[in-house]
């Protein structure tokens, strides 16, 4: 069927449509039939007329049947429709981008479609041109007048780029380098010329500073591209034309052209020198820090170590329990062997561990002495071990552990004994690993230390009750050295007596002191429960209440004779069994205790006149199980 339907008008419409600019098609949607074309719609399909006429509509738009339909229906419900959802095919299978415009029309109560069809990409041609007229129109004196605007902005641009003293480079989108200034050319050792039109990201950006592949889906440069967001890299490495890497600081910006991003520019700074500069202050920074704490911890124990023992110059006496020491001492120094020392409260224990230490090959550390039993349970892992600042509340900066801070020297464990069951195999594992982790750190340190330790408890006693590890004990038991307490060595206490008297630094009054023959007796003759630190303290409160360089020694309990196995000074100690001599001790306290009202510590309390520390009898009051009774009946 074609539009030629008689008649002169009808004629006339017939011609119309054929010679129409715009391309037209007469369609049946219900046969599916083309039922006619004109020559503009045959040019842009590039088909035949006997090809097209009474061909398949659906089989011009192949694979597009649903949106054919839909179209068709929106045509003949609403009277007029169009869309752009369409693309048909043509006789050289060329792409091509139409606007369909249908007209229902109706011939013989039969609904027909009359379709424009508009090219997208020829109108939009026509519109350009339309506006190029315009801008000619408006004249060209006004277009040159911008361009030499631009121009200007343009010569400025150029100015400020070369003088810039920061690297300037522009991308496109497809990352490829659009300019480069003398700044960046000079720090890329790259040309303009070698630069332009290739990939920036595979010429100077292609890996990270450890050789790792970069990514271009990681790179800060091309996501400006993405997201159209400003980024900012503050540590990052380009290549240099020799292959060396220029550590920079940039900024990547992105462009648009009419609300698209069409590329980036990018400024950049070399901070090679300032990078090297922070990593050695911030390594000089964390080695004086290390230092600092390290040089105070040590100061602090020496400190008070010197102040502890810095009295004692040697280990004084000649008896033969001090003898046999000296050549136990003698024997071990030499070694790394773990040695155990045991003994009274103020027999000497530390004086031997530091005479071992003083006579090894470690002499040029630190001996570091830990109290064992004035540290809390909850800090012995930190104390020993160190932490990790953070680790725990309070734990403001990092702190080393006492192993680290002997590595190399000797590590002295007083009062080993009471450490708590559940920390000793903390304790024995750095011993048999020879590593300590600090308390919220997993890095292991190994460490060198040498153990001595020493303890007034019996130990093997101990670990039959369960109340001490059987295999620290073993550890630790490696040497033993035992510590003979005063009343053992009665030759020795005339020489201590004479040696606190005469050690340096100590203040006389206008006549120096002086011995007798009845003094020493009396001192001979006395228990010493508190041994040498007891002797030390009857000592000096004797030259403070002395007149004249007399001394006036005042001895716990009542003046009594010396019994005659006490005259001699060298004569031979009573003999006592362990339980003769706990229940000694326990009456020796029990009697200071009352002596002193019940008080323990501070002045005139009963560890003043024992002459131990407060810590030290509270746990041998501990120990010996004597109840607060013992004493309140009388107090």
């Amino acid at each position: 069927m074609s539009l030629d339907m008689g008649g002169g008008v009808s004629r006339l419409a017939a011609r119309a449509f054929q010679e129409a600019a715009g391309a037209a098609l007469l369609v049946d949607p219900v046969a599916d039939r083309v039922l006619d074309a004109n020559l503009a719609a045959l040019g842009l399909l590039g088909v035949k007329r006997e090809a097209l006429i009474d061909a398949s509509f659906a089989a011009l738009h192949p694979g597009q049947r649903p949106a054919l339909v839909v179209f068709s229906d929106a045509v003949l419900t609403l009277g007029r429709h169009w869309t752009r959802s369409l693309i048909p095919k043509t006789a050289d299978e060329r792409p091509l981008r139409l606007e369909y415009e249908g007209v229902r029309l109706t011939e013989d109560g039969r609904e027909v479609i009359l379709l424009a069809l508009t090219d997208l990409d020829e109108r939009r041609r026509r519109e350009t041109g339309a506006e190029a007229e315009l801008y000619i129109r408006d004249g060209i004196a006004e277009w040159r007048r911008v361009e030499r605007f631009f121009q200007e902005v343009e010569r400025e641009n150029q100015l400020i780029l070369k003088a810039a003293g920061e690297g300037v480079y522009g991308v496109n989108a497809d990352g490829a380098t659009t300019f480069l200034n003398p700044a960046a050319e000079r720090m890329l050792g790259w040309t303009a010329e070698e630069l332009v039109g290739r990939n920036m990201h595979a010429t100077v950006h292609h890996h990270h500073a450890d050789g790792a592949h970069y990514a271009n889906d990681d790179c800060p440069i091309y996501a400006a591209f993405r997201d159209g967001a400003v980024h900012n890299v503050t540590d990052e490495v380009f290549w240099r034309k020799d292959g060396t890497p220029l550590w920079v600081e940039y900024t990547s910006t992105p462009i648009r052209d009419r609300g698209l991003v069409v590329g980036a520019v990018v400024v950049f700074r070399d901070i090679g020198e300032r990078r090297e500069a922070d990593a050695k202050l911030k390594a000089a920074l964390a080695e004086v820090d290390a230092l600092r704490e390290k040089l105070e911890l040590e100061n602090a124990y020496l400190q008070e170590e010197i102040r502890q023992e810095g009295r004692h110059r040697g280990i004084i006496g000649k008896s033969a329990a001090i003898e046999t020491t000296l050549r136990q001492i003698e024997l071990v120094a030499p070694t790394d062997a773990a040695v155990l020392i045991t003994g009274e409260s103020g027999t000497g224990k530390e004086l031997i561990a530091r005479a071992i230490h003083e006579a090894s090959g470690r002499r040029e550390r630190p001996m570091i002495r830990v109290n064992c039993a004035a540290i809390p349970r909850e800090l012995f892992e930190s104390e020993f071990f160190g932490h990790a600042r953070g680790a725990f509340t309070g734990a403001l900066r990092d702190r080393v552990g006492r192993f680290e801070l002997a590595d190399g020297g000797t590590l002295f464990l007083d009062e080993v004994g009471e450490i708590p069951l559940e920390q000793q195999g903390k304790l024995l594992r750095v011993l048999q690993e020879g590593q300590v982790e600090r308390v919220g750190e997993e890095r292991t340190r190994a460490v060198d230390v040498r153990i001595i330790a020493a303890t007034n408890r019996d130990l093997d006693a101990e670990v039959r009750r369960g109340t001490f590890r059987r295999d620290l004990f073993f550890r630790l038991n490696v040497f033993p050295i035992h510590a003979a307490p005063l009343r053992e060595r009665p030759e020795d206490i005339p020489l201590l007596a004479l040696h606190i008297l005469d050690r340096p630094g100590r203040t006389h009054g206008p006549v120096k002191p002086t011995l007798s023959e009845r003094d020493v007796r009396r001192l001979c003759a006395y228990d010493w429960p508190g041994n040498v630190r007891e002797l030390e303290n009857v000592i000096e409160r004797a030259a403070i209440l002395g007149r004249d360089g007399r001394f006036r020694i005042d001895l716990p309990g009542a003046e009594i004779a010396p019994k005659a196995s006490q005259r001699a000074v060298a004569a031979e100690p009573a003999l006592l069994s362990e339980d003769d001599r706990r229940e000694r001790d326990r009456a020796n306290i029990v009697l200071a205790m009352r002596a002193s009202g019940g008080k323990l510590s501070g002045p005139g309390g009963a560890a003043e006149r024992l002459g131990l520390r407060p810590t030290t009898l509270a746990s041998r009051i501990k120990t010996l199980g004597i109840d607060r009774s013992a004493w309140r009946a009388v107090v």
